[in-house]
Parts: C-alpha cells; structure tokens; sequence
C-alpha cells in the first residue's frame, strides 16, 4: 500500500481525500470495465474529484463508447 505521506500530498494538492482514492483504484481494480452501472460511478467519482459536472448525455456518450471498445487514444478529440 502507498505511504500516508503520499496520500497528504496528493490530498493537499488536489482536496482528494485518501478513502475517495482508495475507493475509485479498487472500482477500476475489481469492476467490470463494460459494466454500465460500474462505468457510471466510476464517472460520477471523478466528477465530484475534479468538481467538473458531466451533464447526462455526455455521461452516455462516454459509457457507449467505453461499452463498444470506441475510445480514441487521444480521449481529448471524444468531447
């Protein structure tokens, strides 16, 4: 496991608190990755992470293209 003087770092920095970033790595880890429910939380997390809203039908286009394997390598020319 990482060392708490990381996860401070990483909390002062970004206001991420360590349970936050424990909880998303361990969805990543053990979800489904094609799973809708799992790619929605996971999207939801990162939103309130970032503290940028994803509004309803950007959340959609995002999971399709997760769903259908249709991620561009550069994920920036998706939005």
């Amino acid at each position: 496991m990482l060392d708490d003087s990381l996860f401070k770092k990483i909390e002062k920095k970004t206001k991420v608190d360590k349970n936050t970033i424990v909880s998303l790595a361990e969805k990543l880890q053990k979800g489904n990755m094609k799973d809708e429910k799992t790619l929605s939380e996971v999207i939801d997390t990162l939103s309130k992470m970032t503290g940028k809203k994803v509004n309803p039908e950007l959340k959609e286009k995002i999971i399709k293209k997760v769903v259908n394997d249709d991620v561009p390598k550069n994920v920036d020319k998706m939005f």
